[in-house]
């Protein structure tokens, strides 16, 4: 599983108070837990008014940079802010995100066509969120269209099928299953992601079902995720369900995992 580190945007209370304060120690904090903790990529997200928004957005990058490794996901509803992000970045990561929408996809992709940056995806376009299986596989065609015309290839792609709250769902998550289902029979090396805590919210025991909705989604061929790096339960069901789908040999990574505190009962202080 590709772990997208969630904690730094500024819609999360704390850290939104971080960004306002200029609390570099904070911020530098959240990159280092979540790196040691196994994400992949660390998002970005300002979430600040628009004139302010580069200044910040280069400020956070700085800072994340300056205290791990670990790539860049460049987090911004505004694609010509991702696009510009891109030069603060040390190495090649992921934009987040694009759709069918507007010309987001002309922006963006051009940019990145002879890069090795990743690009995330949503299945959205300019009517909105599709209400049907098949439609949101329809603007997943035009985008792969589009992909396949600037020599994006499919390894590079994260697809977000767009996870709505289950209280409002009539039937489950079966659609987004039988979306995830076939475009990973279409195209088997692109990637699925997908924010893991939208399928919970307004409900009790959030954790609980964000953590089923990530077991389901990965037997459906989700391998991306954007979540919570630091929460111990998700982090064990997440090797536990790659063990269990074989994705995993003889269990390492598991194993590993468990040995080095990341899951598993929390270390005594």
């Amino acid at each position: 599983m590709i772990i997208i580190g969630e904690k730094i945007n500024g819609s999360i209370p704390s850290t939104g108070k971080a960004i306002e304060a200029k609390d570099a120690a904070f911020i530098r904090d959240l990159a280092i837990k979540q790196s040691e903790a196994g994400a992949h990529y660390i998002d970005v997200c300002a979430s600040v008014s628009d004139e302010k928004e580069m200044e910040v957005m280069k400020w956070l990058i700085d800072i994340v940079q300056d205290a791990v490794d670990t790539p860049i996901a460049v987090d911004s509803p505004n694609a010509e802010t991702c696009v510009a992000c891109m030069p603060f970045c040390k190495k090649p990561g992921i934009i987040n995100s694009v759709s069918g929408e507007g010309n987001k996809i002309e922006i963006v992709f051009p940019a990145i066509a002879n890069t090795k940056w990743d690009v995330i995806a949503l299945l959205s376009d300019d009517t909105g969120i599709p209400k049907s299986a098949a439609d949101r596989l329809r603007v997943f065609d035009k985008i792969m269209a589009k992909a396949k015309e600037y020599g994006i290839a499919p390894n590079r792609i994260h697809i977000d099928p767009l996870v709505e709250m289950l209280c409002t769902s009539e039937d489950g998550i079966s659609m987004v299953v039988e979306v995830m289902t076939e475009i990973k029979k279409q195209y088997p090396t692109i990637h699925i992601t997908g924010a893991a805590s939208n399928i919970s919210f307004n409900l009790p025991a959030r954790k609980l079902l964000n953590q089923v909705f990530i077991t389901l989604s990965m037997n459906a061929g989700m391998d991306s995720a954007i979540l919570d790096p630091l929460d111990r339960g998700m982090l064990g069901t997440i090797y536990a369900t790659e063990a269990m789908l074989g994705l995993d040999e003889f269990c390492i990574e598991y194993i590993t995992a468990f040995r080095e505190g990341r899951i598993g009962p929390a270390p005594k202080k």
